[in-house]
């Protein structure tokens, strides 16, 4: 039989230490983020639908982006034991420079509708976590402005789109350069604009139009609202002001006669390295390498343009293997953990980019909730790392990782 007692007081005391109470509500919501899914809730709550779907959405059915989401999930990790992971580096050289992180943000666009803060959060926050940022020529902050939130520890990239005025984007990419850029992201799979429905069924124009829709989304996100009516008017910073959709924009400015040749005319102009984003086949990754580039980036660009396209995660492995020795290879599309990047970075990634995960770390809570963000998949990384038994990112290889595949080619 139990026998039972009165406590002593003494026993109590540890018992009774409440946690002190944080009374900032921002605050208080993003430490209760554990997980970018957890950001992505509050961001859902907190934006209104045209911009958050602007965020959420993909192509056509969205079957690149879940299917590239599934890729991840479907990894196996092998860890070894019995190792000392008492300290854990979880940065290297990428392109020449040091990051503290395998990963950085990827450029975005649009971005100050998300947030008012926009790109100068997300500039500041990566300068701050030791990891580069990459503006979008379709960005709302200019790359000057940009500079100066990154700081002089900044580090900061500039992503192209070559319009079919090329003197214009020169002219762009020159001040990238004098401002303190030192790598150019040339992204390649945007020859038309993709299908992007949810923003075509939501009426997403830059700046928002007031409609009887959006009024009534005013009355349930009235904080979004205030910021941005009583914040610098919401416009491209490198664009002329432009009152269409987005596909209208895309397929009004982007040049769908870029071809190797045009890349190498921009390389021999840009004064620091040189990435190619968009890369889907391991032939042209081959045909990049032997051009020169410094990267070639695996990506589908979110599962925003072609639907149904490569799972850049999948084909990372053979890219690897036929131009790894020559160039670095970065990858992006689904990772939404530091779990994803680690094994992107087993495969042989050198490089990981966040978009998604970066933009719902600044809709819930502006230069705060990047910082969110990025703790959170800094944490996820250093934590997989040690259980997975390694204490540095050059001793993660493929043994590490094995891709569980659902969709198996069938025989010709």
């Amino acid at each position: 039989m139990t026998r039972r007692r009165l406590p002593r007081p003494k026993e109590l005391l540890p018992l009774l230490r409440f946690k002190r109470p944080q009374w900032n509500a921002k605050r208080r919501r993003l430490d209760a983020a554990l997980t970018v899914e957890d950001l992505r809730r509050i961001a859902k709550r907190r934006t209104p639908k045209a911009a958050f779907d602007y965020v959420e959405g993909a192509a056509e059915a969205e079957l690149s982006l879940a299917r590239a989401r599934q890729a991840f999930e479907d990894i196996e990790f092998h860890p070894a034991i019995l190792r000392d992971v008492a300290d854990v580096d979880t940065g290297w050289d990428v392109l020449g420079g040091r990051v503290a992180l395998p990963f950085g943000i990827a450029p975005t666009g649009f971005t100050r509708l998300m947030h008012t803060e926009g790109e100068r959060a997300g500039a500041a926050a990566a300068a701050a976590a030791g990891v580069p940022f990459a503006l979008s020529t379709m960005g709302t902050t200019a790359v000057e402005d940009v500079a100066e939130a990154a700081g002089p520890n900044g580090r900061n990239w500039f992503q192209l789109y070559m319009w079919t005025d090329r003197d214009r984007s020169m002219a762009l990419v020159e001040r990238a350069a004098n401002a303190g850029f030192d790598t150019l992201l040339v992204t390649v799979d945007v020859p038309v604009a993709g299908a992007r429905l949810r923003d075509k069924r939501n009426g997403f124009s830059i700046p928002p139009q007031l409609t009887a829709r959006t009024v009534l989304d005013m009355a349930r996100h009235p904080a979004w609202w205030f910021d941005m009516l009583t914040t610098e008017p919401l416009a491209f910073a490198s664009l002329n002001r432009w009152p269409g959709t987005v596909a209208e924009l895309i397929g009004s400015m982007f040049d769908p006669t870029v071809g190797f040749d045009d890349l190498a005319w921009i390389k021999e102009q840009w004064p620091g390295r040189l990435v190619v984003k968009g890369v889907q086949t391991v032939a042209d990754a081959r045909r990049l390498a032997d051009l020169g580039v410094d990267a070639v980036t695996l990506s589908n660009h979110g599962g925003r343009q072609l639907d149904r396209a490569p799972i850049p995660f999948h084909l990372l492995p053979e890219v690897v293997r036929e131009v790894g020795r020559d160039v670095e290879v970065h990858l992006d599309t689904g990772i939404m953990s530091g779990a994803d990047v680690v094994a992107s970075v087993a495969l042989g990634a050198r490089f990981t980019m966040v978009g998604r995960a970066y933009l719902y770390g600044l809709m819930a809570g502006g230069r705060e909730g990047v910082d969110r963000t990025i703790a959170i998949l800094a944490d996820q990384v250093e934590r997989t790392m040690r259980l997975l038994g390694v204490a540095s990112l050059e001793e993660l290889e493929p043994r590490h990782v094995t891709q569980l595949q659902r969709l198996v080619p069938r025989a010709r």
